[in-house]
């Protein structure tokens, strides 16, 4: 969507805050022991005490109310109380809401415990490349020179980004247009303007891409088993610069 008016503005940092606040509670909820089921049940009932609903539910029926990959499981992630969290796991918490009739999405990927050195710098790299991303979505750019930064800034540090996975438009619903590459991508061409509302979500690998889907009909993983990390935020193109809608 496009922000026109003030109060649809101030209803997109509303939905954005509780996205922060509800990622926030679950990071501080992971530890090994913990089931992707159980930090599921946390976001439904921290989500519906402030009158918000899941966006992927909404959507397209999906069996959870939050989406949460571990390690190679790249996106959409379906929760579950078999999936238990282990030290030295990287897992992905992606939340995507609505309330008053407004959406916003975003998603972290946080260490189990401690880390090694690989997935900690695969997630630090996630990061830049996200910051890189937000930082050439600036009004009078395209989409592809946000695709070309976030790529850029991956393969700087040796990673690639999973170029079949997007980011989009975003606002009175959850998937709105444009797709939002994470690579310079041809028909990537559009102009962004003052009020545009989108995500970007770079995925990284220091493997390969190709993908697979898991049996549950949702889940996406890494087809060389090896771990993934995801950033994503919503923002809203603005003179000097994006407004993160998605950040406390």
């Amino acid at each position: 969507m496009s922000v026109d008016t003030p109060e649809q503005l101030e209803a997109l940092r509303r939905v954005g805050r509780l996205v922060f606040e509800t990622i926030a509670h679950l990071r501080g909820a992971v530890a090994p022991g913990m089931s992707t089921g159980a930090l599921d049940r946390m976001a439904a009932e921290f989500l519906t005490a402030r009158g918000a609903r899941s966006g992927p539910i909404l959507t397209y029926a999906y069996p959870g109310w939050t989406c949460i990959s571990v390690e190679e499981q790249v996106v959409h992630g379906v929760p579950s109380e078999r999936r238990v969290l282990r030290r030295g796991e990287l897992v992905t918490l992606d939340v995507a809401i609505e309330l008053d009739g407004y959406h916003a999405d975003a998603a972290t990927t946080v260490p189990v415990g401690t880390v090694d050195r690989s997935r900690s710098d695969l997630v630090s790299a996630t990061r830049s490349s996200l910051g890189a991303g937000m930082r050439a979505a600036q009004p009078g750019a395209t989409l592809r020179d946000v695709g070309a930064a976030v790529e850029r800034a991956a393969r700087t540090r040796g990673y690639r980004v999973f170029r079949e996975l997007t980011g989009h438009g975003i606002g009175r619903a959850m998937h709105e247009p444009p797709t939002v590459f994470s690579w310079p991508a041809p028909e990537a061409d559009v102009a962004l303007s003052p009020g545009m509302v989108l995500t970007i979500e770079p995925m990284l690998t220091a493997g390969r891409t190709r993908l697979i889907a898991e049996r549950d009909g949702w889940t996406m993983s890494a087809r060389d088993g090896l771990p993934s990390a995801h950033e994503e935020h919503t923002i809203m193109i603005a003179e000097g610069g994006p407004e993160i809608l998605t950040q406390g």
